[in-house]
């Protein structure tokens, strides 16, 4: 590390917070853009779902309309730019400090979709925000500085060192054997096997896009990197298993209530990803206990707060709401969510 960003660094002996790196502070610009972009794209499109809706056939009964809806896709493309701010903010700082950031841009969406679309939030809502907020804060003041990398080889060295290789092993035999053997059985039941597969490639794609960022961020600065095929071995690797998650994510969105899919899936995803990367980059190795412990308080707030935002999406202060809600708890109890999707699966269903 060079003496100018040494000077701002955490004192590993001493645990004095002396300030973040210029790489850090570049990483949390980008993935605070993100979710702000990302955040704002589910109202914009949503706007645009209900514009197309009130002049052709709704995208919930399987139409199409708003495809030709420019609001519509004013939506996608602000996704798009968030999606490109987080890719290039994994390579500037770690993954424990960018992926915690991702529950922000619930955060955005609910507060838009309070003021824009005139959904309520209710005060737990604000109090999951507010968790949220602080975790993601305790998180960002004290997570680890990103480590010099001159060379994607580097970068190809640590993905096979013994202990990356084990864990990635890991994760691929137990996918395999949850789309295998249990998904064909429980898939349509149990929510946890979909969510699985999708959170356990997660982890494995995040370290990718992460190698794939700090690639383009040495090509970009002088040192070609598109030479070498470790580059396009990551790029390769990435493409796959992304295609995997939104196949398998699709049908967990196809199959349960979304409301249930999201907090579990990034819970999961995110646990999986800060593990990888510990494993991976050594995060933890260049910080002190007193800061590990924190990074899990915040991490553990931020799931809180997503928790609780989930839990109270949907309810709103007032005697007028009573009624349903007592209905929509009737339908949990039998085991039926929202739009008469199952939440669990029905005795009728289990096998001997």
């Amino acid at each position: 590390m060079e003496a100018s960003e040494a000077g701002v660094a955490v004192d590993a002996a001493s645990g004095s917070y002396k300030g973040m790196s210029s790489d850090n502070i570049k990483g949390l610009v980008m993935a605070l853009s993100s979710s702000a972009f990302i955040g704002a794209s589910f109202i914009v499109k949503k706007k645009g779902l209900k514009k197309a809706g009130a002049s052709g056939v709704r995208a919930g009964v399987g139409g199409y309309s708003y495809l030709y809806e420019p609001l519509w896709w004013v939506g996608m493309i602000t996704m798009i730019v968030g999606e490109i701010a987080n890719f290039a903010a994994y390579a500037f700082a770690p993954a424990i400090l960018v992926t915690p950031l991702g529950a922000l841009s619930i955060i955005i969406s609910a507060v838009l979709a309070h003021i824009i679309l005139r959904e309520k939030l209710h005060i737990f809502g604000v109090l999951g925000c507010a968790l949220c907020v602080v975790g993601s804060t305790t998180i960002v003041l004290h997570a680890p500085q990103e480590r010099e990398i001159q060379s994607v080889k580097e970068v190809w060295d640590l993905a096979t060192e013994p202990a990356f290789l084990f864990y990635a092993t890991l994760v691929i035999a137990i996918a395999v054997i949850l789309i295998y053997h249990y998904i064909p059985q429980y898939g349509q039941t149990h929510i946890m096997f979909y969510i699985g597969v999708c959170s356990l490639f997660g982890s494995l794609s995040v370290m990718s896009v992460k190698a794939l960022g700090i690639a383009l961020k040495l090509t970009l600065s002088g040192m070609n990197q598109l030479i070498y095929p470790q580059t396009w071995v990551f790029a390769l690797i990435v493409i796959s298993c992304v295609l995997t998650q939104m196949n398998y994510l699709n049908k967990a969105l196809d199959t349960f209530n979304t409301a249930v899919v999201s907090p579990i899936y990034y819970v999961m995803f995110t646990s999986l990803t800060i593990l990888a990367s510990v494993i991976m980059f050594k995060d933890w190795d260049r910080q002190n206990p007193t800061q590990i412990v924190t990074e899990m308080c915040g991490f553990v707030t931020i799931l809180s707060g997503t928790f609780l935002l989930h839990k109270t999406k949907d309810m709103v202060d007032g005697p007028t709401t009573m009624a349903a809600r007592l209905l929509k708890h009737a339908d949990e109890e039998n085991g039926i969510g929202e739009e008469g999707i199952p939440l669990r699966r029905q005795e009728s269903l289990r096998t001997p």
